[in-house]
């Protein structure tokens, strides 16, 4: 076992191997939200309340973008853990092919849709007309970049799937470090604003994505790839949308009512913007340890769900949920006592921070919450059963989040702090919902109606 890049996480103490691939998922998901944090911190520094405006509104969209590519390719990553799972190493190099193939067709239809729409999505989100210019400038020139943004994240989707977080998290390493240098050269020094972090964040993934393909060719890997299988699959195809999709649908919607209460933020003023702007992208780091967790317990259940080993993939989500909610409690704190603090490191505007902090302190609980909700949804995720992912997503945003946010909006004398109460609200209904679920299909198992798998 010494030296194994792969992680198995059907033998062996579960807590142990669920904080050694979570370990390195955290590192990278981290490393990854620095792009968009780098790009506002350099911004304050350096631009105006416009521009912080422009690339938290911009970057904020094209973060959707990802977690949607990210969402869809966890039907990869289940997939390719079942086939690894069940010792099939042929079907899981079928599966990757298929993955490939796929992938790079969204990414061309979905970089000529971004290009040609990206001023209407700005004006939909009603970014402040001083800033809507710039922001427009980012999305486009991000989007250029698009398909080297989704090659990484489907790499690492397939990484995740064999067990290995590690590589992920070093070509994650890399593209950070990188994309820092070049924000402060091309933002710092050559003072191309908006346009000098976008263009970072494009190049830095794009070297990534070049360094990772050279380490991976000469990786050995547990399943049987050549590029005579890069094409679509059709049982393959099948397994990958039937549980990706709806985790898709799921973020793209649980996204879209992010970026409406976004928009109502900006019709509140150019300063409740800037400092929404600072507070999401805060918000983007507190949420990756439910995110880890969330990936981690989808790969180790879709393991020991293509083991048979059900029992096993019940402790890990339980193991996992508790673990993320004891660590969930120290960021909730820092989050409602230190908002702040914590904003000071992206601005120097002193009603930017007070409306930042004010947004965090009212998010703040959602920390714990998210926790157990990311958490069920990683079980549902692995299980190969994610219409109850979807579900919840859809209702959480649609009949929860979004008319909650416009309720708190209207309050007389309303600010960020009842705008972040619609976070933990809308999840609390989550984990509710979830408890439904398991009751019903806890029912249906007794009945003998149902399947886990």
């Amino acid at each position: 076992m010494s030296g194994k890049k792969e992680i198995s996480f059907t033998e062996g103490p579960i807590f142990g191997s669920l904080i050694r691939f979570a370990g390195p998922v955290l590192g990278a998901l981290i490393l990854q939200a620095a792009y968009g944090a780098v790009d506002l911190l350099v911004v304050g520094q350096f631009g105006d309340a416009a521009s912080i405006s422009a690339v938290g509104t911009a970057s904020s969209f094209m973060q959707m973008v990802t977690f949607i590519i990210t969402s869809l390719a966890m039907g990869s990553t289940v997939l390719i853990g079942q086939h690894i799972g069940e010792k099939n190493p042929k079907a899981a190099g079928n599966a990757v092919g298929t993955t490939i193939v796929l992938f790079v067709i969204i990414g061309v239809v979905l970089t000529v849709v971004l290009e040609a729409s990206a001023g209407l999505v700005v004006r939909l989100l009603q970014v402040p007309e001083n800033a809507a210019d710039k922001a427009v400038l980012y999305l486009r020139i991000c989007s250029g970049g698009l398909l080297v943004i989704i090659t990484y994240n489907v790499i690492s989707g397939i990484l995740r799937g064999i067990g290995n977080a590690n590589l992920p998290f070093i070509f994650v390493s890399i593209a950070c470090v990188v994309n820092i240098a070049a924000d402060l050269l091309l933002t710092g020094l050559l003072g191309m604003d908006v346009a000098g972090v976008a263009i970072a964040t494009v190049f830095a993934q794009l070297v990534s994505v070049v360094i990772s393909l050279g380490i991976i060719r000469r990786q050995k890997m547990p399943i049987e790839f050549s590029l005579s299988q890069c094409r679509i699959y059709p049982v393959e195809l099948k397994k990958i949308l039937h549980v990706g999709i709806p985790i898709a649908l799921q973020e793209t919607l649980s996204q879209i009512s992010f970026l409406v209460i976004n928009s109502i933020v900006n019709g509140m003023g150019l300063m409740p913007s800037a400092g929404y702007g600072v507070g999401q992208k805060l918000v983007s780091f507190i949420m990756l340890i439910p995110s880890s967790v969330m990936q981690s317990v989808s790969a180790f259940v879709a393991q020991n769900i293509g083991a048979g080993q059900q029992k096993r993939a019940q402790r890990g989500y339980l193991t996992a949920m508790c673990t993320g909610v004891c660590i969930g409690v120290f960021v909730f704190l820092a989050g409602f006592f230190g908002g702040s603090t914590l904003a000071s490191l992206f601005t120097s505007d002193a009603e930017v921070i007070a409306e930042s902090a004010s947004y965090l302190r009212g998010f703040s609980l959602d920390c714990i919450l998210t926790c157990v909700m990311f958490s069920t949804s990683g079980y549902f995720n692995g299980c190969g059963n994610s219409v109850p992912v979807m579900l919840q997503g859809i209702t959480a945003s649609f009949c929860v989040r979004i008319p909650i946010a416009l309720y708190m909006a209207s309050l007389p004398g309303t600010s960020l702090f009842y705008i972040g109460l619609t976070t933990p609200i809308s999840t609390l209904y989550g984990i509710l919902f979830y408890g439904v679920c398991f009751a019903w299909l806890r029912r249906k198992k007794r009945n003998g109606t149902f399947s886990s798998t």
